[in-house]
């Protein structure tokens, strides 16, 4: 279809599809430690070193595999992907909103932005439903392992996946093409076609970037986390909260769904509207 319009629902990972942060489902377990323990070793040392928090956690599982004697290599990691655990109703949430937008003429993709690792993401069940993985990774030897980070991804750096997002640069490598002028009617996916789901204050920056553009922000909520969202709705930061309860019928897919169908009815009327005013002599 010419000029067929995309729209790009942006998501972080952690505890916004899957329940729980993903290196606790099996990598952590490996290492004989229980989450909590592990998470404080790693945001002590941060804390002491002055070091960036994800930086500090993927350092903090390299020493802490070579300390235990745990092979760490890209293929166990992605090992560790096929235990992760998914709110219900996300396997399939991804074809279903797909099949929707095609019934109105829109073609739906989907992004990962997330400072957990890709290896992991990339061996769970729900890898391939991604256009692109933005997320943390080691860059890897000749046998597999582990040598130096090769993409941080913190809360505030999130927002560049965005830009990248939005003009199509999706190579992470091409900061010149990201930066070069563009005019805002050639860029692949506008803002007011994203949609960001997100869990809590470390989406904050991607949320208000999509408020501040035309985009929609919704942040998905578990009983432990209700308050926090709660407190971003009643501050304007994101436009709708819901359970992360991703079935077909829950509240937070009809709004995904109508979101999706008031965004494609806007581009076609925008279209009409261009036609109207080329046919004027």
């Amino acid at each position: 279809m010419p000029n067929q319009p995309v729209i790009a629902l942006l998501y972080d990972f952690d505890k916004t599809l899957c329940t729980q942060d993903m290196q606790n489902y099996a990598f952590i377990p490996s290492l004989g430690l229980a989450p909590g323990d592990f998470w404080k070793i790693a945001n002590d040392f941060g804390r002491r070193e002055k070091m960036d928090s994800v930086l500090a956690y993927m350092y903090a599982m390299l020493w802490e595999s070579e300390k235990r004697g745990v092979p760490l290599t890209r293929k166990s990691l992605n090992r560790c992907g096929r235990n992760i655990s998914f709110f219900p109703g996300v396997e399939d949430w991804f074809e279903r909103l797909n099949k929707y937008g095609a019934l109105f003429g829109v073609q739906v993709e989907h992004y990962v932005i997330s400072s957990g690792l890709r290896e992991i993401i990339d061996g769970s069940a729900v890898a391939g439903a991604f256009k692109e993985i933005y997320a943390s990774e080691f860059l890897y030897d000749g046998e597999g392992r582990p040598v130096w980070p090769r993409l941080a991804v913190n809360f505030t750096a999130k927002t560049q996946f965005v830009y990248r997002i939005n003009k199509g640069v999706l190579d992470v490598s091409d900061d010149r093409t990201l930066n070069d002028s563009m005019p805002d009617d050639s860029k692949r996916v506008p803002f007011t076609n994203m949609i960001y789901l997100g869990d809590g204050l470390s989406d904050v920056p991607c949320m208000k970037m999509m408020r501040a553009y035309g985009g929609q922000a919704i942040a998905v909520y578990q009983a432990v986390n209700k308050r926090g969202v709660e407190q971003l709705l009643r501050q304007g930061r994101v436009d709708f909260i819901y359970p992360a309860d991703y079935r077909e019928g829950t509240a937070l897919e009809i709004t995904v769904k109508n979101i999706i169908r008031k965004m494609a009815v806007s581009h076609q009327l925008a279209e009409e509207n261009a036609q109207q005013l080329r046919m004027i002599p």
